[in-house]
């Protein structure tokens, strides 16, 4: 356990590095793009997602995971998931290309039409190094990922900016993402070491696929259901409300999805090593359920209390409408890793079934909330997403407890003391806060103030995540 521990931590370093170096650059070029854009070309872009997610999920297919999951894998195995990827790429693409004057008619926006079927190549480029960043992903070699991550992004964030300067608004917007996604998937290419060959074997996409295809169902609902949010904004208000919607939602995201998704992708490959030993399952599980949430939970809730100031020093004054939605949806999203946790356990047993039908319980309950949250408009729909958020813990955590015994009282007990913490951090914060109007002031007192507050009280109680943080840390100092 000792040995799968140090890996995992290792594989952690870099997959941190990796996404937080990576999207740590992108997001700050994405803040000035935002600064010399307009809140509409952001909503452009989020209606035209919504689509593109939903295709992305099938040219993915559930293989990627497949081929992670799977302990026999051949070199067949990844040559068969590279062609037929590939395939399925191109065919959603056509049909995005066909469907673009549908699109445009559907939002009342003819521009789209041109937008769909250029940011649509996306979807092609993206196809040819999904084989590549799984078998990286096999092997926890995250440092080679970094290195096409950071690449990519630098590049690609530097058209983007230069763009927007020179007044292209959403174009700016595209040009960035496939710029990046060029370089991403062709470093992997380069780095990975794997070309593909023309074996196509029936078995082996029927073994992935009977894996597979319940992660593309699963995935295929989530996909859908996230991103009919945008799709309803787009349709019912305007596309300036849909671009405050979209910025306070990737504003929301940017910490706990890359941090659930950093600690998801390192746990997930050693938990399918493990997946036969369910003790061990159940101690690695808690051990990073509360590291990312003592992690996750004070970062969140000190966006929640700083949104205002925020704003206004990242994006000027022309995007605070965003604020109220960004504040909900940062008390929304801090729940993610304790999620995806959880389905990282399920998967590793072999049992993406029982994914899938927890999925279709939670997307029911979800359509539900957005049905009922609608009329009262955006800013209730954000408050729904609060509710959706813990009914799907609640309804993964009941798979957990069945395949692995775990509880979810035992999950709640193993992040009460992140959150409790957080929470009191929080509520100083924002006292500090009240008593200045200035926002540079607002943030030059609250951040700091915040950090010492957490980090001291960690310090001074020996918070077990904090000490292993610690820990960590010296040990990368010696690598």
């Amino acid at each position: 356990m000792d040995a799968v521990n140090k890996k995992t931590a290792k594989g952690l370093v870099w997959s941190l590095i990796d996404r937080f170096a990576g999207q740590g650059i992108q997001f700050l070029m994405s803040l000035v793009i935002a600064r010399l854009v307009l809140p509409s070309d952001y909503g452009l872009i989020a209606m035209l997602m919504v689509f593109m997610a939903i295709a992305q999920t099938f040219v993915d297919s559930g293989f990627g995971s497949a081929l992670v999951q799977k302990k026999d894998r051949t070199d067949v195995d990844f040559s068969t998931v590279f062609l037929f990827n590939g395939a399925v790429a191109l065919v959603c693409y056509l049909l995005l290309f066909l469907a673009a004057p549908l699109i445009a008619s559907f939002y009342r926006q003819p521009e789209l039409v041109l937008v769909t079927r250029v940011a649509g190549l996306t979807l092609l480029i993206n196809a040819l190094g999904a084989v590549q960043l799984a078998r990286l992903t096999i092997t926890l070699d995250f440092k080679k990922i970094a290195v096409a991550t950071l690449t990519g992004v630098t590049l690609s964030g530097a058209l983007g900016i230069w763009m927007a300067y020179k007044g292209h608004g959403v174009w700016a917007l595209v040009a960035q993402t496939l710029t990046f996604n060029v370089l991403y998937n062709g470093l992997l290419w380069v780095i990975s070491g794997w070309k593909p060959s023309l074996a196509f074997s029936r078995s082996a996409f029927k073994s992935l696929f009977s894996f597979g295809s319940k992660l593309l169902m699963s995935s295929l609902l989530h996909t859908l259901y996230v991103n009919l949010y945008s799709l309803v904004i787009g349709r019912l208000f305007s596309s300036k409300d849909l671009g405050y919607y979209n910025r306070s939602s990737v504003l929301a995201m940017f910490p706990s999805t890359n941090l659930s998704n950093v600690i998801y992708r390192v746990v997930y490959p050693v938990q399918c090593q493990l997946q036969d030993d369910k003790e061990a399952m159940v101690a690695h599980f808690i051990q990073y359920v509360r590291l990312s949430c003592y992690v996750i939970f004070p970062i969140m809730i000190g966006f929640c209390v700083l949104a205002e100031p925020l704003v206004l020093v990242l994006l000027k004054a022309k995007w605070l409408p965003a604020v109220p939605y960004l504040q909900i949806l940062c008390l929304a999203y801090m729940w993610d890793a304790i999620m995806k946790l959880n389905g990282a356990v399920i998967n590793a047993k072999g049992r993406s079934d029982l994914f899938f039908k927890a999925e279709i319980y939670k997307k029911i309950v979800g359509f539900i909330i957005l049905a009922a949250t609608v009329p009262f408009g955006i800013k209730v729909m954000c408050y729904g997403l609060i509710l959706y958020a813990f009914a799907d813990i609640r309804i993964i955590s009941f798979y957990t407890h069945q395949l692995v015994g775990l509880k979810l009282m035992t999950q709640i007990k193993a992040i009460s003391p992140s959150l409790s913490l957080a929470v009191m951090m929080g509520a100083v914060v924002w006292l500090a806060s009240c008593c200045v109007d200035n926002p540079w002031l607002k943030l030059g007192i609250g951040v700091p103030l915040g950090v010492l507050l957490y980090v001291g009280a960690s310090a001074l109680f020996s918070v077990r995540e904090f000490v292993h943080l610690r820990g960590l840390v010296k040990e990368k100092l010696k690598i």
